[in-house]
């Protein structure tokens, strides 16, 4: 039986992919085997020494330390792509509404309550005050060409738009997705510099921290207008105001309220619904509780943000599981040892990510307490345990 530790709430789709005769669900387990998370911070969480994964609802993983995690040998896994559609369909509300004023549109139709008869004339008398441009025929600039940002760009092109990506890191499965009337470009000088409307679509990382900020928003077209669906920290806020104010940006939408922000003219603050749909959680919590499952059970590791993705059928009599530092002559020693023990090695995989690494190994033959202890004893060993 593996204890799961609920720490929000999460969707029935995804823990129903887990069998209740082999998983106990709740949010009191206080040496959980892994843990579900939505947005719950577990920065501050001191881990049992019996976790071996935690599995975050969602694309984001800014809540849980994730070096601290593989340093004690927890894999950490996301769901990329699982809230793909939930936010693009908010991205292009958000050109939308960034372009035709809409959200104040509404506040001010609503202040109109109480005329009477004369709504209708107050409506046609003051409606110029919020006309502004459509969207079909403008550039938008697409910064980061992942899941979200393929779907945006070809939704953009479906609408009219003149699509221009930057994606220095465009992997092959994103590429094939993308519409080819998506113009790559070289740099985000060149993107800014063509862009009517600029869409964030990247990570948050101390290289990406205020991407957009008074140096980049010069290089922008005057009357630029810019999306924000990623992370608040992308845009400094600060400049952000600035350029609204001076006129060089006419618009700022972003799913990142904050208080520098709100009530500045020109921005549009959606309160982060970005994935808040009943499809995307579901998604979410399903492909959390798959990847959860797969690791457990077999040890494969698929969408890990702290440790490579390694998978492989099972073969052999047992399948030994070792989180290890990225380092030379571990698993040489590790395969030594086996060998010492009479053990035969069916199959091995093996895989890095920066400082660290993970290795299956499929045995025959049953290894005894002694050869996992003098595995587990290799320098450089972080975690091991046998499935």
């Amino acid at each position: 039986m593996y204890d799961i530790l609920l720490m929000n709430k999460i969707s029935p789709a995804g823990l129903s992919q887990l069998d209740p005769a082999q998983y106990h669900c709740a949010e009191d387990i206080v040496a959980p085997d892994a843990i579900m998370v939505r947005s719950a911070s577990l920065h501050e969480m001191q881990f049992n020494p019996k976790t071996k994964a935690i599995a975050r609802a969602g694309a984001g993983v800014n809540n849980i330390p994730c070096e601290e995690c593989v340093k004690k040998g927890i894999v950490v896994f996301n769901t990329p792509g699982a809230n793909a559609n939930a936010v693009k369909e908010l991205v292009i509300l958000g050109l939308l509404m960034g372009s035709r004023k809409v959200a104040d549109a509404l506040i001010w139709a609503r202040s109109l309550k109480g005329n009477g008869d004369q709504v209708g004339k107050m409506v046609e008398k003051g409606k110029g005050q919020f006309a502004g441009p459509e969207i079909q025929g403008k550039t938008l600039g697409v910064v980061g060409l992942g899941a979200i940002g393929v779907l945006v760009a070809n939704a953009a092109v479906a609408l009219g738009m003149k699509v221009l990506g930057y994606d220095p890191y465009l992997g092959v499965k994103n590429a094939w997705s993308l519409s080819p009337s998506v113009t790559h470009v070289g740099s985000l000088d060149a993107l800014f510099a063509q862009s009517d409307y600029i869409t964030l679509h990247i990570p948050f990382t101390p290289e990406t921290k205020d991407t957009v900020n008074a140096e980049s928003i010069a290089k922008m077209k005057d009357g630029a207008r810019v999306l924000n669906f990623a992370r608040g920290a992308l845009v400094n806020s600060q400049d952000m105001a600035a350029a609204l104010e001076s006129g060089k940006i006419a618009a700022y939408v972003t799913d990142f309220p904050d208080d520098a922000l709100l009530g500045v003219p020109g921005v549009v603050a959606i309160p982060h619904l970005g994935a808040s749909t009943p499809e995307s959680e579901d998604n979410c919590a399903t492909m959390a509780a798959q990847e959860l499952k797969e690791y457990l059970e077999n040890g494969n590791i698929t969408n890990s943000v702290n440790l490579p993705n390694v998978s492989s059928p099972r073969t052999g009599d047992l399948r030994i599981c070792v989180i290890h530092e990225n380092a030379k002559g571990i698993i040489a020693q590790i395969t030594t040892i086996l060998g010492d023990s009479d053990l035969n090695i069916e199959n091995m995989v093996n895989a890095s990510k920066k400082d660290y690494a993970y290795s299956i190994f499929d045995i025959t033959g049953t290894p005894t307490g002694d050869a996992l202890d003098q595995i587990a004893a290799v320098p450089g060993v972080i975690k091991v345990r046998t499935i």
